[in-house]
């Protein structure tokens, strides 16, 4: 019997490949563009005529922000090539699961709900893994707390793990319980994450496939997107890091433990001392510790895991503020290390880690890109030193290849632009946030790591929580008043350039009133952004 060639298929593949084809094309053009533009600005700003010392310090700020921005649109492009032509990732083949590795599951907790642990509990006592073991880390200090986590150990058939002093926080709690364990690997879940049956099943066999491999870190997603506008903006925004940027990531062998949801090989753990104890941000801190060492890391995007995300804007603003301080944190060991051991890592391991760490600084770059041009409107101060033509010529099409770059690649993953744009403007309008975490990291302020609080949003944020951002937000405001008075009198062209940006500042910050609202008040979108399955991401 003769077959057929399947021409669907072959169809489809052939699509795929001149789309993956347009993709190489536009982001060569974007690093062409974007390469160009900066090189231009370095040399008319080494050209600078003798004028105000505060024209120059801005300026250089410009400039220094304006490359900060590039390097981190050029790391997101290279992650989505290298996301494109990732191999699947090698697994064992375990025929009997009744003599799979041992596995200990560990949910670290403290002052957690007790409805928030029930859900969690249940997940995992159903997992369908038969050599696993459950552990509660309860680092309650209330008697309420404790009597719950007895309630729910008998109701569960989990253990108990206590410590008599503590230490490092949720790191610290982990450590203490990795000394005694006798399993081959280990499980790390948040109170709130909720793994479906099969998550360890399609873990331990990719762990098994490389004995150097220390952790595989899934992604992490949100449920109760459709209860406020801050959690479904949160959730978009875990989707934008745990699609392209972690595959890519992974790829180079890059990839960091986000904290939760990963499996890791309690070997490699031990050999680098547990996790850093010193960082808020203990998972990214010890990922450098693990990649020293000669340690791999993988990503797998298959959705195994979901959680809750904050309802609220002053429980989004704490839980940035933690994270933001924490990665900058490890930006300076990174810097440290490199400077030890600048041979430690590949280049590829060297430039993601510091792009991961140096991510939160754009907090400051926001406010850079804000002033720039308000100054340049209210007093005339030159801080643009660039033909207006070869700006048009130059950093209009870099803008525009960048963007379309993003849109499109989320777009493959099936994310609306509008869920997209939500998540953008979610992070612009918390930029005071991450200055305060940088000033803090730059001063040696110690942060105490704090749980995300689990409570629902009641009522509209108080203005006083945003004030920087109303601050600013009238600062723009007053801009575009009187420079459309001065481009109407002096029409030059550098005013007008620094009033469309004052615009688009102003449009983006007014994303604020529409944050503050209760959940109750919230009528944004009513579709919930579901995760791409992994199987069809490759298609």
């Amino acid at each position: 019997m003769k077959i057929e060639p399947d021409n669907t298929n072959i169809e489809m593949k052939m699509k795929s490949r001149v789309r993956v084809g347009i993709i190489l094309i536009l982001v060569n053009l974007t690093f062409i563009f974007a390469c160009a533009y900066v090189a231009v600005r370095i040399y008319m700003q080494s050209q600078m005529e003798e004028g105000l010392l505060v024209s120059k310090i801005v300026s250089t700020a410009l400039l220094m922000t304006e490359a900060f921005v590039v390097f981190h649109s050029i790391s997101y492009a290279i992650n989505f090539i290298s996301a494109l032509r990732a191999p699947e990732p090698a697994r064992a083949d375990i025929r009997d699961w009744s003599k799979a590795p041992s596995v200990a599951i560990l949910v670290p907790a403290r002052h957690e709900p007790y409805e928030v642990l029930e859900r969690t509990f249940l997940c995992l006592k159903n997992l369908d893994y038969p050599n696993k073991v459950i552990y509660f880390l309860d680092d309650s200090s209330e008697e309420r707390y404790n009597r719950e986590a007895e309630e729910l150990a008998t109701t569960f058939g989990i253990r108990i793990f206590r410590r008599e002093k503590r230490h490092g926080a949720k790191a610290g709690i982990i450590n203490d319980i990795v000394k005694t364990l006798d399993t081959k690997y280990l499980v790390v879940f948040d109170a709130d994450q909720n793994p479906m049956p099969g998550f360890l099943k399609n873990l331990v066999p990719i762990m098994e496939a490389d004995p150097k491999l220390a952790f595989v870190q899934t992604p992490q997603f949100y449920t109760n997107t459709e209860s406020s506008s801050i959690v479904k903006g949160a959730n978009i925004q875990h989707c934008m890091f745990y699609e392209f940027i972690c595959e890519g990531k992974s790829a180079g062998n890059a990839m960091i433990f986000c904290g939760t949801n990963a499996i890791l090989r309690i070997e490699a753990l031990r050999a680098v001392g547990g996790l850093d104890e010193g960082s808020v941000t203990e998972d990214f801190a010890t990922t450098i510790d693990l990649h020293l060492a000669g340690w791999k890391s993988l990503y797998n995007g298959q959705v195994g895991t979901f959680g809750s995300g904050p309802e609220a804007l002053d429980i989004y603003m704490k839980q940035q503020w933690r994270w933001s301080r924490g990665n900058i944190g490890v930006l300076f060991k990174v810097f440290r290390t490199f400077f030890r051991h600048p041979f430690g890592l590949t280049v590829r391991q060297w430039w993601e880690h510091f792009a991961t760490g140096s991510y939160y600084i754009i907090g400051l770059a926001y406010c850079i890109l804000m002033l720039c041009p308000i100054t340049q409107i209210f007093f005339n101060l030159p801080v643009f030193h660039m033909n207006e033509l070869m700006y048009v010529s130059l950093f209009a099409p870099y803008f525009l290849l960048s963007l379309t770059i993003f849109f499109l690649s989320m777009y493959r993953r099936n994310y609306a632009f509008g869920d997209l744009l939500l998540g953008i403007l979610l992070g612009f309008v918390c930029f005071p946030i991450y200055v305060k975490a940088l000033f803090a990291a730059l001063l040696g302020i110690r942060s105490s790591f704090n749980v995300t609080e689990k409570r629902s949003g009641s009522g509209d944020t108080p203005y006083r929580i945003f004030l920087p951002q109303l601050i600013i937000w009238g600062i723009n405001f007053a801009a575009l008043i009187w420079g459309l008075q001065r481009v109407v009198v002096e029409q030059t062209p550098q005013l007008a350039v620094s009033m469309m940006w004052t615009f688009y500042h102003f449009v983006m910050l007014s994303a604020i009133f529409y944050f503050r609202l209760s959940p109750t008040r919230w009528t944004g979108p009513t579709n919930v952004v579901q995760p791409v399955p992994a199987e069809a991401q490759k298609a």
